[in-house]
């Protein structure tokens, strides 16, 4: 019987699978990891299932490692590139570029050293894969991954956690939704625990990546067939199953070739009373045609997907590349470099506070809204809420105009008092003032901090110095600020203008004041003391000794209406009499201009001439002596307020409200004013001047523009990386022209194997049509 061979009929794995595999070179040669993960074909099974035979046979070479223990102890990439009629096979590995093996014996001696070299001597396993390229008339196009057989029995150097560690290394292949599954188990095991199918089915539940392979159909027991495994009754997958017959160990050692194991694999299936209607679509022939089709088919569904996220990437690292600049020696190159970084800072400074930054976020204010928050949300705001009259009580009040009068008694309320009081209460917005310049100062130190210049992140130590230059310069404009706002308040407080046309006037305040307290006054009653502490210690037994008043000469009338008071009231007491004078002086307003000053005077004298020449009186006579209590340390107001002094108070008040508001008002708006110009503003228009001046030095230029080493290699990834992408995309760019052609050129459909024609079904059909592709060749 002629020895089958694999015919090279065109198709879509034709054209499509060589620009995947020039990717994957291109990727691989640059020895820099990407996340463009391209469509390729890995290799499941467990130990002894067959894998390196049915990777052999689709090469038809002896080329893998073989024994009884583990024998893929690295992943191998296993491009397949079909070679003209005729043509050389040889193979060539990436490791080593430019030589090509010619003798199959030396590709297997390379891996079996190349594994070595990388996990050791002793059964050790690596995640490092072997690139392995294949040229041969005798092969189709095809990407394989041949994956370490799953274990369970670590040996040698194997740790104990083998088996995961292999899992967890398949699984980072295969998870990938660009990675078709070659599930490969033998028919002599049972299938519902095929270890192939199980870590296939975690990321593939669906089946719709996997492809099933049933190996080593030949060696099942009597009686017993895979019949029911590969028309996928047992576990449906959406491209089926294909059978295989391998070498056995037997043919091995005699040397038997892999073209007489085809030869004879195709004999058993056209044979086989059980598979002979499957004869067509079982065998390596059959197996590597389907791989190549389906390959195909996957890559020109994934291919729009990959071309965008190759174009996302390729951005993204434009940008990156871009960002770390190019390496310049000269030292005209260098300041150069240095004039564009402070440029590019000085306006990212001003953007930001003008609100004008590309980098504007979209999830908190920045930047000059803040300062805007600051001005009217905390400060403006903090002020409204102040109360003009805030830390003073009526009490204070009071003791205030009582002490401007000083030893008189006016008929009007002093303007001494409400001055004093008015210049304390703004004395009072000082320190909010001078908060508001802090937080705008410190609003500015971090917009330094924001400003992004992607050539900043190159060198630390211009950075560092950006940033000292600027906090000294935005400390220096904050002294001016400080001083200007206490000057502000100064000004304020040493001219109180109550000719302002929103000053209330004394006149209206005392109308009004004198309403609001008719309207709410209630004559309080009268205590004994007023406003001075009573001494006990005067009083002796249970009564208490009073002294008969004595007044000087005074005017007739007062005198007569003072002695009728007294001949009238006969035993009232001098205390009580004491008491209705007082009252009737307070009728006519203040006391002391009633009363003769001459008269007092010469009774003052009088009675502290009695005091210095009469002598010591006894009995009835010592009665007739005043004694006065001294005066106590510390004087207040009297508990008593009268209907005078409430009206002084509120219109006291009412004073301070109104000339406050006005005050309030001027710092509202000048302390903003102040922060803008000699901070905000300032900053923003000396900002470069002051940079320039302070870095632009030809003997810190080596300094403040030195690379760090981990810079250098970022950039040198970043162009590597660059190059991959640009090579990547223009490769990709144009794929849609060649599979234009093919479609033109070939009729998918047409596939003289017979593969599964349902392969098209939408998910929700489920496998129901897998079985019936079997039913007809």
């Amino acid at each position: 019987m002629a020895e089958p061979q694999i015919q090279s009929i065109p198709t879509l794995g034709s054209s499509l699978i060589p620009v995947v595999n020039k990717l994957q070179d291109i990727c691989a040669q640059s020895g820099i990891p990407t996340a463009i993960d391209l469509p390729q074909v890995a290799v499941v099974g467990c130990q002894s299932s067959g894998k390196s035979s049915v990777l052999e046979a689709l090469v038809g070479r002896d080329f893998l490692p073989r024994g009884m223990d583990v024998c893929t102890r690295r992943p191998m990439v296993l491009q397949l590139i079909q070679e003209k009629k005729g043509g050389e096979e040889f193979g060539e590995f990436l490791h080593l570029p430019g030589k090509k093996f010619f003798d199959f014996l030396e590709i297997r001696n390379e891996i079996q050293a190349e594994t070595e070299r990388e996990a050791g001597e002793n059964k050790g396993i690596s995640d490092r894969p072997i690139r392995l390229k294949i040229h041969s008339p005798n092969v189709l196009d095809l990407t394989l991954v041949d994956l370490p057989g799953i274990t369970k029995v670590p040996v040698g150097d194997q740790p104990s956690d083998i088996e995961s560690r292999i899992r967890s290394m398949i699984l980072s292949y295969i998870k990938l939704p660009s990675c078709l599954i070659l599930a490969v188990t033998p028919a002599n095991s049972d299938l519902a625990n095929s270890d192939a199918l199980q870590i296939a089915g975690n990321v593939d539940p669906d089946g719709r990546r996997t492809i099933g392979v049933i190996t080593k159909l030949d060696i099942m027991d009597r009686g017993t067939d895979a019949l029911d495994l590969l028309l996928g009754k047992v576990i449906p997958l959406r491209h089926g199953y294909i059978g295989v017959v391998n070498r056995s160990q037997e043919d091995i050692m005699l040397g038997r070739s892999i073209k007489e194991a085809l030869a004879a694999e195709e004999k058993f299936f056209h044979s086989h009373p059980i598979y002979a209607n499957l004869a067509d679509r079982c065998g390596i022939p059959a197996l590597a045609k389907k791989l190549n089709k389906i390959l195909g088919e996957h890559i020109q569904e994934y291919l729009p997907e990959m071309k965008s996220r190759i174009s996302s990437q390729l951005v993204a690292v434009t940008k990156d590349y871009a960002s770390y600049g190019e390496i310049t020696e000269s030292k005209t190159g260098k300041g150069t470099l240095l004039l564009n970084i402070l440029s590019k800072y000085s306006e990212a400074f001003t953007s930001l506070v003008d609100g004008k930054s590309q980098e504007m976020s979209t999830s908190e204010l920045s930047g000059g809204a803040r300062i805007h928050f600051i001005f009217q949300s905390i400060f403006v705001k903090r002020l409204e809420e102040v109360d003009p009259c805030e830390g003073l009580t009526d009490d204070d009040i009071r003791t205030a105009i009582q002490n401007a009068r000083g030893p008189r008694s006016t008929l009007f309320v002093p303007v001494v008092p409400f001055e004093v009081l008015v210049r304390r209460q703004i004395a009072r917005l000082l320190d909010p003032s001078l908060q508001c310049a802090v937080f705008i100062y410190n609003e500015l130190v971090k917009i330094s901090h924001s400003s992004v210049v992607s050539e900043l992140q190159r060198y630390p130590v211009l950075r560092k110095r950006v940033d000292e230059v600027i906090g000294e310069f935005l400390r220096g404009n904050l002294e001016p600020v400080e001083s200007i706002i206490g000057h502000i308040i100064e000004m304020q407080m040493d001219y109180i203008n109550t000719s302002h046309p929103n000053f209330i006037g004394g006149i209206k305040a005392l109308e009004i004041a004198s309403q609001q307290t008719r309207s709410h006054w209630v004559a309080p009653r009268p205590r004994q003391s007023d406003g001075v502490e009573s001494d006990t210690s005067q009083a002796s037994g249970s009564s208490r000794s009073r002294a008969t008043i004595v007044r000087p000469p005074s005017n007739d009338g007062i005198r007569s209406v003072a002695n009728g008071a007294l001949a009238d009231q006969g035993g009232r007491s001098n205390a009580d009499l004491e008491r209705s004078q007082a009252t009737a002086a307070f009728m006519w307003g203040i006391s002391s201009i009633f009363s003769g000053g001459s008269n007092r005077s010469s009774s003052g004298e009088a009675h502290r001439s009695s005091f210095n020449t009469e002598p010591a009186h006894t009995g009835e006579h010592a009665s007739t002596i005043i004694q006065l209590r001294e005066p106590p340390t510390i004087l207040r107001s009297s508990e008593i307020l009268t209907e005078q002094e409430a009206t002084e108070v509120a219109a006291t008040k009412l004073l301070l409200s109104s000339y406050f508001d006005i005050v309030r008002k001027i710092i509202e708006d000048l302390v903003p004013k102040a922060v803008m110009h000699f901070l905000v503003n300032h900053t923003k228009r000396e900002l470069h001047n002051v940079l320039i001046e302070k870095l632009y030095r030809e003997n810190l230029f080596d300094e403040i523009l030195k690379e760090p080493e981990e810079v250098a290699a970022k950039r040198k990834h970043a162009r590597a990386t660059l190059r991959i992408l640009q090579q990547a995309f223009k490769t990709l760019d144009e794929l849609p022209l060649e599979v234009d052609a093919v479609r033109k050129g070939y009729s998918l459909g047409s596939d003289p194997i017979g593969l599964p024609r349902n392969h098209y079904l939408p998910s929700s059909s489920g496998y129901s049509g897998i079985s019936s592709s079997f039913d007809s060749p």
